[in-house]
Order: C-alpha cells, then sequence, then structure tokens
C-alpha cells in the first residue's frame, strides 16, 4: 500500500493543479449518433492467472436525447448527481467479472486465499454532461454464484486454448441476486493547446456504489496528454474504477492520449472477498483501502476508439501475498 499511498498523494498534488488548467469550453453540443463498445480485462496481459482474473463489458449508449419529464428534474438543474443543463444520454450494458484464487490447480483451494466468485449482471445506465462535467447513475443487476456461469466460461476457454483448467469452482461463493446502485462525477480540465494541438488534461473524479455486491466510495485522478481530450472523459473501464465515458465525441480529425490515473476506494462490501450474505460461503478478510494505479493510450479515429490500459491493483484482502496485476483493451464504434 505504500506505494499506492505515494501515487494517491501525488494525484492530490495534481488535483491542486486544476485552476491552472481550467479553459472556459464551448457549450455541449448534442450528438445524434450513438456508441457501441465491448471492454475486455483480463490478468493473462500481466502473465498471472490469479485474484481478478477476467472481466468483459458490452455497453450501448445511444444518442443524445430530451429525457421525459418525470426524469427532466432530475437531469437538468445542477444536483448530487448530474451537472446541471448538461446533455443527457441512457445506455445499456451486459458484463461479467470473474475471481480465483492464486493456486487454482487444487481441487480444494486454500480457505485463506481468495474465493472463487463470478458476478453476470446487466445495467441501465444515464448519463447528464457539460463540456466540463460528466454525472452518471447506474442500476445493475445479476447474480453471483454457480448461476453467473464463472466455472463455464473461464474453464471452455481454457480448452480451446488448451491450457490447465481451474479446478476449484466447487467451492466457489453461492447463488445470489445482486443489485448496485452506482453514481460517478467527474470533471474534465484541459490546459491550452501547445502549436501541434497536444494538451495536458486533468479528469478528477469521485464515485461510490450501494449494494450487496459491492458498497464503496471512491475518489480518483486521471492526468492525460495528447489531442482530442474533449472527445470523450477517459477510457472506458470496468466497474468499480472509475469509467471514463462508453461514449465519446470526436471531431472528426484523428487523435490520441496517453494517460496515467490513481484512484482510491474504501470498501465496505465485496461479496466476492466477505462471501454470500443470507448463507454460509467461503470469504477472506477484506481489505478496507483499496488503491488502482494505472497507465495507458487512446487513438480516436472519425468513428472508432481503440484504448489500452495496465493496471496495478493493491492487495484486496489480508492473506492476499501481493498486489494484482491486468489488462484492460476496448473499442468503441459510433453509429
Amino acid at each position: 500500500m505504500a506505494g499506492i499511498s505515494r501515487v494517491l498523494l501525488a494525484g492530490a498534488a495534481l488535483f491542486a493543479a486544476l485552476p491552472a488548467l481550467a479553459q472556459t469550453p464551448a457549450p455541449q453540443e448534442a450528438d445524434p449518433a450513438g456508441t457501441f463498445a465491448f471492454l475486455l480485462e483480463n490478468d493473462t496481459f500481466s502473465g498471472n492467472d490469479r485474484y481478478y482474473t477476467n472481466g468483459f463489458l458490452f455497453a450501448w449508449r445511444a444518442p443524445s436525447y430530451d429525457p421525459p419529464a418525470w426524469l427532466a428534474g432530475l437531469t437538468e438543474g445542477p444536483n448530487l448527481f448530474f451537472p446541471g443543463g448538461g446533455v443527457t444520454r441512457w445506455g445499456l450494458s451486459f458484463g461479467q467479472k470473474k475471481f480465483t484464487p492464486e493456486d487454482t490447480l487444487a481441487t480444494n483451494p486454500d480457505p485463506k486465499d481468495r474465493p472463487y466468485a463470478a458476478w453476470l449482471y446487466g445495467a441501465v445506465t444515464l448519463h447528464s454532461y457539460t463540456p466540463r462535467e460528466l454525472g452518471t447513475l447506474e442500476l445493475q443487476l445479476g447474480v453471483v454464484g454457480p448461476s453467473a456461469l464463472g466455472e463455464w466460461v473461464q474453464n471452455t476457454t481454457h480448452d480451446l486454448m488448451r491450457i490447465d483448467r481451474a479446478y476449484g469452482w466447487d467451492y466457489q461463493i453461492r447463488d445470489e441476486p445482486g443489485i448496485n446502485l452506482v453514481t460517478n462525477r467527474q470533471w474534465r480540465m484541459n490546459g491550452e493547446p501547445d502549436s501541434g494541438g497536444r494538451r495536458f488534461g486533468l479528469v478528477p473524479s469521485l464515485a461510490a456504489s450501494l449494494g450487496n455486491v459491492h458498497t464503496y466510495a471512491a475518489a480518483g485522478m486521471l492526468l492525460r496528454y495528447g489531442t482530442e481530450l474533449e472527445a470523450d472523459f477517459g477510457p472506458p473501464r470496468v466497474r468499480p474504477v472509475s469509467a471514463g465515458s462508453i461514449f465519446f465525441q470526436p471531431t472528426g480529425r484523428f487523435g490520441w492520449y496517453v494517460f496515467g490515473g490513481v484512484e482510491g476506494r474504501a470498501v465496505a462490501r465485496d461479496i466476492s472477498l466477505d462471501g454470500n450474505t443470507w448463507r454460509d460461503s467461503r470469504s477472506v478478510d477484506r481489505e478496507v483501502l483499496v488503491g488502482d494505479a494505472s497507465l495507458g493510450f487512446a487513438l480516436i479515429f472519425s468513428s472508432t476508439r481503440l484504448t489500452a490500459t495496465y493496471t496495478i491493483r493493491s492487495k484486496e484482502f489480508e492473506t492476499q501475498r501481493e498486489a494484482s496485476q491486468f489488462g484492460s483493451l476496448s473499442i468503441a464504434f459510433r453509429f
């Protein structure tokens, strides 16, 4: 945690520099295009196969629209969830996350190691955003346990790749319906461009989740350098990381940026570590404070965005031997 803490302190110093980067943006324009994105996160990119081992997300975001009257009151005025006077989008997502212990060859896993677990879910998301701010409210519904199909997906994939199966899925946490309400606020502050159109930008974020699967509060900071920084709010990610923006609005020019980010979370509930809510299951003692440090790049074309991210995550449970590492890839299309 010491290394992550130093990175978080550096992020706090960057936050103090926000006023120097702030510029007065033009009003955000409505966007008639929707977005489809696919995200893949896997620890194979780090040469490991343990802990948070895989996650994927299919996500669709609608073109901007005028919300119905019963919802307009929430998105039009400034409040806890959304900035005032923003452009509104909604969307749907479908994803899965899988977790395994360090030793996946043991048929009876070490009870002090991370339990086998999977989370299969769908989500309905509402965004409202201005040139400076993005607010997100997301409802996730799904299931953990055998019905989340973690064993089938992992071992079928391993069979196709002709690598060893994970043999301890009989000890995974049990079936339980899951629900999370997630809110995320992000601020986009870009500096003045140089003669080549390159600039620095900061995207601080705050997030919180309440539910029987994940309950946490988070704060983060993303530093970017490149072009087309106004096209999005950072690379999309699989939660609990603050998710950037699935949608993007390029100017039509080719753009790129590199980025580095940190995020800290205070975790009150993680069913993949704490075990089932209403029945006995495998569990371990969870770390309350968890930090992520990430590096990556984005390529933005007229209708396509590609991103790649590498993340180091601090220990999530007390008996974890070392930090986990994983890579993320995403591709998004406007249509």
